[in-house]
């Protein structure tokens, strides 16, 4: 069974450095990652994913059009199965509040901890063995 984790974000370079960090993983398919530049991107691939092991969504907040935290209740009531851990470069209190009271896991701050995503990541793996 693949396992999927769906990266959101705006900025094109993230897919590159995620798939950098990740490229053993990638290689080994432990699992896949795909990425979306926008939140209805990412809705849609949520939707398309009905049948695949999602296990896990990364969401930038700041985003043009729908932010990270208008994408989170709408992504949470098409898969209120699967995680999601907010992304953002303003980890403030209430932006913080924000996420964790709109169902999200967690709140990481850019530049990104990659130990600690990482960790993340592998919690859910070893959820869906």
């Amino acid at each position: 069974m693949s396992l999927l984790i769906l990266v959101v974000d705006d900025e094109p370079d993230v897919e590159v450095l995620f798939r950098q960090q990740f490229r053993r993983d990638l290689r080994a398919d432990r699992f896949t990652m795909e990425f979306a530049q926008s939140a209805p991107m990412a809705l849609q691939r949520i939707t398309d994913a009905a049948g695949v092991s999602l296990i896990l969504i990364l969401s930038d907040i700041n985003m043009p059009g729908m932010s990270g935290l208008e994408l989170l209740p709408k992504a949470k009531a098409l898969r209120p199965d699967v995680p999601v851990i907010m992304i953002t470069a303003y980890g403030d209190a209430d932006t913080k509040r924000k996420a964790l009271e709109g169902g999200a896991e967690a709140l990481l701050t850019k530049p990104i901890d990659f130990v600690v995503l990482r960790t993340e990541i592998e919690t859910r793996v070893e959820r869906a063995a």
